[in-house]
């Protein structure tokens, strides 16, 4: 469990994090997203004791990550972003070198070492050096040292960097069985894959905490239905003639997909919040316009994402 209480990190009169509080249950895992400078590193350095704060309290399991260090980051397995291995050593010399480092008893060491090369499925590379891995392998050799020790909080920065489709939908599955027995903070990049791993999402921007709740409540409160598709056999012109005698329409256009012969599809957006899909029904009937489809055109966590950081991108 991790809990986070106040948490400010100040630099000069700048806030680089600034009164974040949020905690992770046993058996969650919590996506952590925000815009390049939001304070997401400077956040996980404080949780993992890598760096201190100005103001606030982290606890990891009940112990106080200032107070009772030591204690702490025994509890806490970390991938940065950029993995901490040694490119001059062999993955295995390097693993029984964390073993040694996390202070795993001398009798379990090999054990260890075996079971998270297996976990990890670097046990073919065992004896490669790492600079002579690929930056896949590397990443995965990187989350292995992080397991090291079978420790209850993993905190992970994107831990899917380099690698390729194939090896990230198996690390998605990795990190999803994982979330059963640890508390797990994911920071990622790619939204979809936050979306699809994470049990909930905190989002933060200029150091504050802007919201944190599952992805699809996230979607449904802050993003809700921005239009529907409809595919009709009107083409542009009838259409806009239609759609013009609905009030409250603040925008349509016609998409570039082809539904089948003489049929045309578009996508309308509403002033509202209203439920208009009943509206734009019966519009159409009046109009002798026959209706093919109508589906809600709902906003993704990458959309809610943009809007709530005021960012032209999802960089995150």
């Amino acid at each position: 469990m991790i809990t986070v209480e106040n948490l400010v990190k100040q630099y000069g009169d700048f806030r680089a994090v600034d009164d974040l509080s949020f905690t992770v249950e046993k058996g969650e895992i919590l996506g952590f997203l925000g815009p390049n400078g939001a304070g997401k590193s400077t956040t996980m350095n404080m949780i993992t004791g890598y760096n201190s704060a100005t103001e606030g309290n982290v606890t990891i399991n009940g112990f106080n990550v200032y107070d009772e260090p030591e204690k702490a980051k025994r509890c806490i397995g970390y991938l940065p972003e950029i993995p901490p291995v040694y490119p001059d050593m062999r993955v295995k010399e390097y693993l029984k070198f964390c073993t040694e480092l996390k202070e795993v008893p001398k009798k379990d060491r090999k054990a260890e070492v075996e079971r998270v090369m297996e976990l990890l499925h670097v046990k073919h590379m065992e004896n490669k050096l790492i600079k002579h891995l690929s930056k896949g392998y590397r990443q995965r050799v990187g989350l292995a040292q992080a397991l090291v020790g079978n420790p209850e909080v993993l905190i992970l920065d994107e831990p899917t960097v380099g690698l390729d489709p194939m090896q990230i939908t198996w690390m998605r599955e990795l990190i999803r069985s994982l979330g059963r027995e640890h508390t797990i903070i994911l920071s990622s990049h790619i939204l979809f894959e936050v979306n699809a791993v994470c049990d909930r999402v905190l989002i933060i921007n200029h150091g504050k905490k802007v919201v944190i709740d599952t992805p699809d409540n996230i979607i449904r409160t802050l993003g809700g239905t921005t239009g529907v598709r409809v595919v009709v056999d009107a083409g542009e012109e009838a259409f806009g003639n239609v759609i013009g005698k609905l009030g409250n329409v603040s925008q349509w256009n016609a998409l570039e997909e082809n539904p089948g012969e003489g049929l045309h599809a578009y996508a309308v957006y509403f002033a509202d919040d209203k439920e208009n899909r009943d509206h734009l029904f019966r519009l159409f009937a009046a109009q002798s316009v026959t209706l093919y489809e109508m589906n809600a055109i709902q906003k993704t966590l990458e959309d809610v994402f943009i809007e709530m950081t005021g960012k032209e991108d999802a960089t995150c």
